[in-house]
């Protein structure tokens, strides 16, 4: 009998762990702000440590309105949805390099940010656009970006390979 309580208690506490690591996940995503998803993506959790999206690893052929080459990399919500096959959830975020025909030259850089709530006529995405060095180029509900994704399921172009 023991042993069985303390077999669920374990479960338990291994449940109660696994919601507050998610939670402390939720709680350290910037809001919807140009400058401090920048300041997020760059310095408190920067996009070139998390993984490639799936089946787009380094770097690959791209076209307009990207660059001619591009990397993609997801924070590690947007890669565990990406490799379960599931739909991109709150908090996930895809970060694009985008490249000139040199595939050095770095010309901008194009993130998308799912934020329950935050707009959805455009599949809750906050869009954004930066320059090499982090300056705005644009950001929010960009209409570009939302008229062209639109014609994608969950507003993603790149599928997981």
């Amino acid at each position: 009998m023991k042993k069985g309580l303390i077999i669920e208690l374990c479960a338990i506490f291994a449940v109660l762990g696994i919601f507050a690591v998610l939670h402390a996940q939720d709680t350290d995503l910037p809001p919807a702000d140009a400058q401090q998803f920048w300041t997020y993506i760059t310095e408190t959790s920067p996009y070139t440590e998390w993984s490639f999206f799936p089946g787009h690893e380094g770097i690959y052929p791209g076209k307009s309105p990207h660059g001619a080459f591009l990397k993609l990399y997801g924070n590690p919500i947007a890669i565990e949805a990406a490799k379960a096959g599931k739909p991109m959830p709150n908090g996930a975020i895809l970060v694009k390099e985008n490249y000139g025909e040199d595939q050095q030259k770095l010309m901008a850089i194009t993130p998308m940010y799912k934020v329950q709530g935050y707009n959805p006529d455009g599949g809750d995405w906050f869009w954004a656009k930066y320059g090499p060095e982090g300056t705005v180029e644009d950001a929010g509900k960009i209409d570009g970006c939302i008229e062209c994704h639109k014609t994608q399921k969950d507003y993603i172009f790149s599928k997981a390979k």
